[in-house]
């Protein structure tokens, strides 16, 4: 049987847990939207989420982030329609990635840029983490092609790609104005590849 002094230290009791509760709750927020989220904690309930959506329809909205990449708009269009596009959306869309099925089970990353704003925060990688995770069950080697470039060659190395091979004029066969990246003239394609399998 509980008293009213009883009733009182339960009620006291109860009432601390909760505030206790709420505290945590305060200032360690999660919050999970999307098919895929990155997030981070801290104690100034400051939250960071990022999703990675397909993009289906209208990939030409992304035409200026996909320039960044792929100076010319005709290039774009050999592989747009055929690749399947992802955005990595962080309070607003900060990178994007077409890729496309190369065959004998190789999976070829055709565009990937990052707004100039927000190079050098992670998102590239991230988004080539996303697909390296989506695809290992689908394909054997993950490529890429670019420049012989120091700004490009160095982050895919990171990225654990190795140089595979190169198609030589590439850039000046296929381009109606030189290529510059860094003050450096892209002549070659040179292809990367990591495997999917580790």
């Amino acid at each position: 049987m509980l008293f009213c002094g009883d009733l009182t230290i339960l009620l006291l009791g109860l009432a601390f847990h909760c505030f206790l509760l709420q505290k945590i709750e305060n200032r360690y927020a999660t919050a999970l939207a999307g098919h895929r989220a990155a997030i981070l904690f801290n104690l100034n309930l400051v939250v960071r989420l990022m999703r990675i959506i397909e993009v289906k329809e209208d990939k030409k909205q992304y035409l200026d982030l996909l320039l960044l990449a792929d100076e010319q708009e005709n290039m774009i269009d050999r592989y747009i329609d055929k690749g399947k596009m992802y955005v990595l959306d962080d309070n607003g869309v900060k990178c994007e990635c077409i890729i496309t099925d190369e065959g004998n089970d190789v999976l070829e990353i055709k565009n990937i840029a990052t707004v100039p704003d927000y190079q050098g925060k992670g998102y590239a990688k991230s988004l080539i983490d996303f697909i390296v995770e989506k695809y290992r069950e689908q394909y054997a080697i993950l490529q890429v092609g670019t420049g012989d470039s120091p700004l490009t060659i160095p982050f895919y190395e990171k990225c654990g790609f190795v140089r595979s091979h190169i198609i030589p004029n590439f850039f000046t066969d296929n381009y109606d104005h030189p290529i510059y990246e860094d003050g450096v003239q892209l002549v070659d394609m040179v292809y990367l590849q990591r495997s999917l399998s580790w």
